[in-house]
């Protein structure tokens, strides 16, 4: 079924524009559009890409413990998605040590209950593999392979500090508790993980041979991380933590929190401002990290701190992170690409309506009574 969306003011490369858009076998066309519907008032622009978002988690698992069927509760994760404005997205998964939803079982079930699933937006998985998992190359691969994860971020949440001289390691209990094991087993895996120290280049390097078609990132990266990640071939920077860092990235990709700049700075005392980097021309894309609401409250805030207009700050939640991750067919609302369309109310900041290959996935309030 077609859609012709007339009355609103559509992004262009260069800002808004008064104008309509039509949506026809799953992307932008030129017909009339079988059904009307009338955007005045509301800006009409590409759907947000998102490349890091773990939010979904308590849609899985409202409480620890409680885990219901994940293919039904996808249904939840995709209409929160929607109502964000997120037509793509990335859930960002735990393949770790640390246990519980962070879990190599936890993932493999999830991976599996994506693929199965049947929704409307585009929702994948980003599989954030700790490093130390040096025993794990074959079921990671086989993994990847059976479910078409295509995007692996690498991370070391190992308290190395504690580790090599002796202290307890930071938040032991809980963390333990989490991965349902005792203070003592936890504290002693930590150590024998922490002897694969040699292990781990040879196992990165394992990794990104098997699986040449991935786009990999790291995670966390300060300065001299950044540098060993790219002599490994790791071509993006996902939250890197200093200007150094984000500097030394700039010839592959810097993708930074949009929580970062909603709030002003990072949650991490000493990480680096997203703002600030936005400002200097060193990110590439915003992703949601915790919080899906944040990519359009980031866009906000980039505006009324006057580092952004309005079309430099949606193609950080679009276009960039569409480019970054080689897909060329959304990001934009150009003719022949993906239906991939965002009905905002500037004034509320709240998303009215939501497409996404040309098929609605929410509709809301006013603009869903005006549809004819």
């Amino acid at each position: 079924m077609g859609w012709q969306i007339t009355g609103g003011e559509v992004l262009t490369q260069d800002g808004l524009a008064e104008g309509r858009l039509t949506l026809e076998h799953g992307v932008i066309g030129t017909g009339p559009g079988a059904r009307h519907l009338d955007a005045t008032g509301f800006w009409v622009l590409p759907g947000i890409v998102d490349l890091h978002g773990d939010a979904f988690e308590r849609h899985l698992a409202p409480r620890r413990g409680m885990v219901a069927d994940l293919g039904a509760n996808l249904d939840f994760v995709e209409g929160e998605l929607a109502a964000c404005g997120i037509t793509t997205a990335w859930l960002a998964q735990f393949w770790s040590w640390e246990g519980g939803m962070r879990g190599p079982e936890f993932a493999t079930r999830l991976a599996r209950a994506l693929q199965a699933a049947d929704l409307r937006l585009d929702m994948r998985m980003q599989l954030r593999l700790e490093t130390h998992m040096t025993h794990d190359l074959g079921p990671v691969c086989d993994l990847i392979r059976e479910t078409g994860i295509d995007y692996l971020v690498f991370n070391d949440h190992l308290p190395h500090k504690a580790l090599e001289t002796g202290r307890k390691p930071p938040r032991l209990n809980g963390s333990a508790l989490k991965a349902g094991r005792s203070p003592e087993a936890h504290h002693e895996m930590m150590l024998a993980l922490k002897t694969r120290d040699p292990e781990v280049d040879s196992f990165v390097r394992a990794i990104l041979r098997a699986l040449p078609t991935l786009r990999f990132g790291s995670h966390d990266d300060d300065a001299d991380l950044r540098d060993i990640w790219a002599g490994r071939g790791v071509r993006i920077s996902e939250f890197p933590v200093s200007h150094a860092a984000a500097s030394k990235a700039q010839d592959q990709a810097v993708i930074m929190g949009a929580p970062n700049v909603l709030r002003g700075g990072s949650h991490n005392r000493g990480s680096v401002s997203a703002s600030d980097l936005v400002a200097e021309g060193l990110v590439d894309a915003l992703a949601s990290d915790y919080h899906y609401p944040a990519m359009i409250g980031a866009v906000f805030a980039l505006i009324e701190r006057g580092i952004c207009d309005l079309a430099q700050a949606w193609r950080l939640v679009s276009a960039g992170p569409a480019r970054v991750m080689g897909l060329e067919d959304r990001g934009r609302l150009e003719m022949g690409l993906r239906g991939d369309v965002v009905i905002l109310c500037p004034e509320r900041r709240r998303v009215m309506g939501c497409f996404a290959a040309g098929r609605p996935v929410f509709l809301s309030g006013e603009l869903a009574e005006r549809l004819n």
